[in-house]
């Protein structure tokens, strides 16, 4: 069975290599069948990483902000041209419908289109001003300007199993943007998307060879290769986080490191919320959407659901009506709404988290007592909707401390509106908390206490009901990341993505050396886009 299926070739030090070994097959998550495999077993990393970082590296840095924006757009129309390949291999390798696998796949070249067009604004500098020169004392003549060069390193992405699309190109967009070359580590399970994604977009040869790499299979001596100024970003546990953070490449030899780790994100009902209003509803709707998406293995989905005790029977009753309109099973049979998680190993992951859980929560409502469609419960990893529900939230440890990633969500009373957000700050910081309100002075003050613990604020209200985002969807223009045990990095929010692979000098010279650094060589100045006024 290991050599039936065909071995995914790696990129790396700007060709084509396959692994020595048997390697790792893949699966259909739902049929349980063998697909490709994938390798890296024999490669010199030492050689992929030099060669990105000298050949990508230079060919990158010697292109302004504007030109690499303009290799993005070019790798944007060749993503486009392959959609249909990569919806097939989502169906296949991550057991997604059509509308899931569209998050991952849709969701990438959007983000990859927006860094595109932000070139326009940035011109064809090869490095930036930020903020505005600085006296350094009485005499005006001699002064301070603080300069942002792109990294003279790799960035190396370690990658979560359940996007292989967006959080390859989500990370890629603003490192490429930066002029930093890629080394792209997916996670194997679902790493056959990623592999083709890089393949397609290597053979159309938009990039400078070097610029993008992909290597597939074990991570063993990955952290290895970096050198202090290389940068490392990880989406994945908090365990596996603690490990690359204890790295000496990055505990001692200061490599620049992004986390996304676990996250116990929450949605906050309105105290003043009446359960024909509208803010109701919405909650209701956004947390079956969340239940549901991607079979609810998104690090953004909701964890946590927060009503006001009076309405923790109503909430229980519509949200479990809704997730019992949702068919799970085999993906390809067009009445199945949800499909499969990425492995059985995820399938026992979740089982097991569930019966966490349920130490300390009841069972609302549990659509697995339903026949799966087209999919044999023994091979498929099909885990269908759970709502967990604890009325005194107070005395809970496990739930605001143990994440499940699949379709389940807990739902908890709260008393009071100063009780709802200290329940929701025991999450220990995360990436996204929603609002549902009718009531914008709600919303402020929620927002403002909300605002230090959480990476994003989401609200939703009645007027923005059908504009509104989502909950979950991470969008390029805004943050993402989340403090504490979501692990304290920030990816996106525009502009600001793009400081992660900079570096911050201050130029100490008279104002005509600087009028000369800043006028002949066209720089631009972002001012505020790296989180940094003037």
């Amino acid at each position: 069975m290991t050599h039936a299926a065909t071995l995914l070739p790696n990129f790396a030090a700007g060709r084509w290599q396959a692994g020595t070994s048997a390697g790792t097959t893949l699966l259909d998550p739902v049929l349980g069948t063998p697909l490709v495999r994938v390798d890296n077993t024999g490669l010199d990393l030492a050689e992929a990483f030099a060669f990105a970082r000298e050949k990508g590296g230079a060919a990158l840095r010697a292109l302004g902000y504007g030109e690499r924006a303009a290799l993005l757009a070019e790798v944007v129309k060749v993503l486009q041209a392959n959609r249909d390949a990569y919806y097939d291999i989502a169906t296949r390798n991550s057991g997604t419908v059509t509308k899931d696998s569209a998050v991952d796949i849709d969701g990438s070249i959007f983000t990859l289109g927006y860094y595109a067009k932000q070139g326009e604004a940035l011109g064809n500098a090869k490095f930036l001003l930020d903020g505005e020169r600085i006296r350094m004392g009485k005499d005006p003549l001699f002064q301070t300007q603080h300069v942002l060069q792109p990294t003279r390193g790799v960035a190396l992405f370690i990658n979560a199993f359940n996007f292989p699309s967006w959080g390859l190109w989500e990370k890629a967009a603003p490192a490429l943007r930066s002029g930093v070359p890629v080394i792209i580590k997916p996670a194997t399970a679902t790493a056959w998307l990623t592999q083709r994604m890089v393949e397609d977009v290597v053979k159309a040869g938009v990039l400078p060879v070097g610029a993008l790499s992909v290597i597939c299979g074990s991570s063993a001596g990955l952290m290895d290769q970096l050198q202090p100024f290389d940068v490392v970003s990880f989406t994945g546990s908090a365990d596996t986080a603690a490990l690359i953070r204890r790295h000496p490449a990055v505990a001692q030899g200061s490599v620049r490191c992004n986390i996304e780790a676990d996250s116990l994100n929450s949605a906050l009902l309105d105290p003043a919320a009446s359960a024909d209003g509208e803010a109701f509803k919405l909650l209701v709707s956004e947390v079956v959407r969340e239940m549901t998406v991607k079979s609810g293995q998104k690090c953004t989905a909701i964890r946590r659901i927060f009503v006001p005790g009076a309405l923790f029977d109503a909430a229980a009753q519509a949200i479990g009506a809704k997730l019992a309109k949702t068919t799970v099973g085999n993906p390809r049979n067009e009445g199945v709404r949800m499909g499969s998680l990425v492995s059985r190993e995820q399938h026992a992951n979740v089982l097991a988290g569930i019966a966490q859980l349920t130490t300390e929560a009841e069972v609302l409502f549990d659509g697995n007592s339903a026949a799966l469609v087209d999919a044999d419960p023994a091979v498929a990893a099909c885990v269908a909707p759970v709502l967990l529900g604890r009325r005194d939230a107070v005395s809970a440890r496990v739930l605001h401390d143990v994440e499940v990633f699949g379709p389940v969500a807990t739902l908890m009373a709260y008393d009071s509106e100063a009780q709802a957000y200290e329940l929701i700050r025991r999450g220990q910081g995360s990436l996204v908390a929603s609002v549902y309100s009718e009531d914008p002075a709600f919303i402020a003050r929620a927002a403002a206490e909300l605002a230090d613990s959480h990476g994003r604020v989401h609200a939703i209200s009645p007027d923005v009901a059908a504009s509104q985002s989502g909950h979950g969807n991470v969008m390029p223009m805004s943050l993402h990341g989340g403090p504490g045990r979501a692990g304290g990095g920030e990816e996106l929010g525009g502009l600001r993505a793009l400081g992660f692979y900079h570096r911050r000098s201050a130029v100490q010279a008279s104002t005509a050396a600087l009028d000369f650094l800043s006028a002949p060589r066209g720089l631009s100045t972002p001012r505020a886009a790296f989180g940094v006024t003037p």
